[in-house]
């Protein structure tokens, strides 16, 4: 009865360890194939709409403390001859909202362009036609975030030096929102600011570019819009 027993628990014991080296192993494959750098290939094989679905996976990860880690300098040398990123994220230069560690991407993986206020000006855009036209991106995420300075800034009036210019990119989404002469400091005027500014953005990158309007129309692109919140990590996509 004995030897039965031990035979039965060893055979359990022997299944449960297969299936979790089973389970290690598939983990390890997965991880394996996120860390390869994109390519011309894969960046094509993938849909517009598939694009955003992967930044909200990664930013699903970020939350979650599942972000992929992968061997970097691996990578450097992966993308040395060359990058196909899938998407680029047009974000502001706020410290905490670093478009990579947040989304959960790698190098090679998305364009960031940052600036004060994530606005969109002629600059930005010609950058973002070279990203699609040329280097084939199919998707592009305008970004904005929760307690951002410039969006204060902008509300307030501020005038300081070469800032005064920076923030006048801004006062068109604080008009747009109904918040001239509003406190800045209240998070409802900066939240209703800063979604204007993101949709401002989204919309002056068809307005003023024919070449990114013609892939959106073509079913080539998809521009999209989100908000960051500082405060705990998440984007919620607009």
């Amino acid at each position: 009865m004995a030897e039965n027993t031990f035979t039965r628990r060893s055979l359990c014991c022997g299944v449960a360890a297969a299936a979790a080296a089973t389970t290690v192993a598939a983990s390890s494959q997965a991880q394996a194939g996120a860390c390869t750098a994109f390519d011309a290939m894969r960046q094509q094989a993938m849909s517009p709409g598939e694009a955003i679905d992967e930044l909200r996976r990664g930013n699903q990860r970020f939350l979650n403390s599942e972000s992929i880690h992968c061997d970097l300098l691996q990578q450097v040398h992966m993308t040395s001859a060359g990058q196909a990123p899938f998407a680029a994220v047009v974000g502001c230069m706020d410290s905490r909202v670093p478009p990579e560690l947040i989304f959960d991407q790698q190098i090679g993986s998305i364009f960031s362009i940052r600036i004060a206020g994530n606005y969109v000006d002629t600059s930005i855009t010609g950058g973002l036609e070279f990203a699609n036209a040329v280097v084939g991106i199919r998707a592009i995420l305008v970004l904005g975030h929760t307690g951002c300075g410039a969006i204060r800034g902008a509300i307030d009036d501020v005038k300081l030096g070469n800032l005064t210019e920076t923030l006048a990119h801004l006062t068109p989404a604080v008009e747009a929102a109904g918040m001239v002469g509003a406190d800045g400091a209240a998070s409802n005027v900066m939240w209703a600011v800063a979604t204007e500014n993101v949709r401002l953005g989204m919309a002056s990158l068809t307005d003023n570019s024919p070449l990114l309007a013609e892939q959106v129309a073509k079913g080539e692109l998809l521009i999209a819009g989100a908000m960051h919140d500082i405060s705990n990590g998440q984007v919620t996509f607009l």
